[in-house]
């Protein structure tokens, strides 16, 4: 049974300190600031996807707009439907592109990789940023300490032409984690479990700010993880403080500003979480809820027809190694397809170099384009009524990845390599 404990603070008087998310948007605004205030804050960056590029433009230009508040802060990525797999997807190229033209827009990649791998990794977001896109996962930038969430087409067009966007200060749950993990678990199994026990709206509006010993050590691929669903418990943003190894991915010197992103101990919260490392094991999402989650260990032996490997969940050079880890020398299992897709071709190339697709190649994988591919259900891999996948994303949603009648169960790198060889569910032992 994991050891969790719960701490709830309702304080009617004020205090002196801070939240993360309270210091990012005072250092934006200039106001000091507290839950529930109203504020507008200047937005540092803005990403567009290619499925809502016609309808950004499209409300762009019905508000009357003429121009970007500025071309270089805008991206637009293509990664939903890369390569096509419907024609009405072209629609989305021609119009993003003439969009792009128009405007002056030079932040543009066509065929890089998924959205959410590339703001990062390309170092359009830096800690302390506030950022929005057009994706519920923009969540993902707090792995680096940004206040990043994702908007509608409609707020979007909005930022576009102002560089402004309001929003509400939302309270914050502090999550504590201390200790060293299992071998067999990844930062999956912790996103996981923490939406478990908050459920999929447990945290709507709220911050997640995340600390402790067992944080500090993770990389900022595992961090990214974690950032990435913290919207599957209805999170506004999720937070990491940004440290050395931030300074070293994002490729900067932290500043005083950025070194000062951490919650003050005096700060309020609504409440703090706090788990034991080594309480965790590997756990999945079972069909078809994200929160309905269970211990592997109870669903050993259920058979599967597919893995899927990859998104802007895992589909890191990290989690592609974890995955050969597992995998090397062994055989997927008759009958079971396994799919592989790295986030972006920085990583597809990094793990070419290294060997890693060369590993998951041998042992039977299919490895696709960087994008979001099996993902979002539209090209890569779908699947039709009866089959059982168990999948590396971060949403099991009926007709998610196929037809209404899919079983999908969502897991970590190494559980989903283990079921691959299997055939079947298991426990990963390494």
């Amino acid at each position: 049974m994991l050891r969790r404990n719960w701490l709830y603070y309702f304080k009617e008087e004020e205090t002196m300190g801070n939240t993360v998310i309270e210091k990012i948007i005072r250092h934006n605004t200039g106001k000091d600031v507290k839950p529930g205030d109203i504020v507008t804050v200047n937005v540092d960056r803005v990403m567009i996807h290619d499925i809502f590029i016609p309808f950004v433009g499209d409300k762009f230009e019905e508000m009357g707009f003429t121009k970007l508040w500025d071309p270089d802060k805008v991206v637009l990525i293509y990664d939903h439907l890369v390569p096509a797999s419907q024609v009405d997807d072209t629609r989305h190229f021609h119009k993003g592109d003439e969009f792009a033209k128009k405007y002056g827009m030079k932040n543009v990649h066509r065929s890089d990789g998924i959205c959410h791998q590339l703001m990062t990794e390309a170092g359009y977001v830096k800690p302390g940023d506030v950022v929005f896109g057009t994706d519920s996962h923009t969540t993902t930038y707090g792995c680096v300490g940004a206040f990043s969430s994702g908007i509608g087409y409609t707020e979007m067009a909005s930022i576009l032409g102002t560089g402004t966007m309001w929003i509400k200060v939302p309270e914050t749950i502090k999550v504590v984690i201390e200790g060293e993990l299992p071998k067999n678990v990844m930062s999956k199994d912790i996103i996981l479990r923490l939406i478990g026990d908050l459920g999929a709206d447990g945290a709507t509006y709220r911050a997640l700010e995340f600390s402790g010993s067992t944080v500090e050590n993770m990389t900022v691929a595992s961090r990214m993880t974690i950032a990435n669903m913290a919207i599957e418990a209805g999170a506004k943003c999720a937070l990491f403080t940004p440290d050395e190894k931030t300074a070293e991915y994002c490729e900067i010197e932290l500043n005083d500003y950025q070194k000062s992103l951490k919650g003050d101990e005096d700060a309020k919260y609504l409440c703090t979480i706090t788990y034991r490392a080594e309480d965790f094991v590997p756990v999945m999402a079972c069909p078809s809820q994200v929160d309905k989650i269970r211990d592997t260990s109870v669903l050993e032996g259920t058979p599967i027809d597919q893995v899927f490997i990859g998104s802007c969940t895992n589909g890191r050079l990290e989690d592609l190694q974890a995955a050969a880890e597992v995998l090397k020398g062994k055989k997927v299992a008759d009958y079971v397809k396994l799919i592989v897709t790295p986030a972006s071709r920085k990583i597809y190339l990094q793990a070419s170099k290294m060997g890693i697709l060369d590993t998951l190649a041998e042992a039977g994988a299919m490895i696709t384009h960087p994008g979001c591919g099996l993902c979002c259900g539209r090209a890569g891999g779908i699947l039709s009524d009866g089959e059982r996948v168990v999948a590396t994303n971060n949403r099991n949603f009926l007709g998610r990845m196929g037809t209404s009648k899919v079983e999908i169960y969502l897991a970590s790198p190494k559980t989903a390599a283990a079921c691959a060889v299997a055939g079947k569910i298991v426990t990963p032992e390494v």
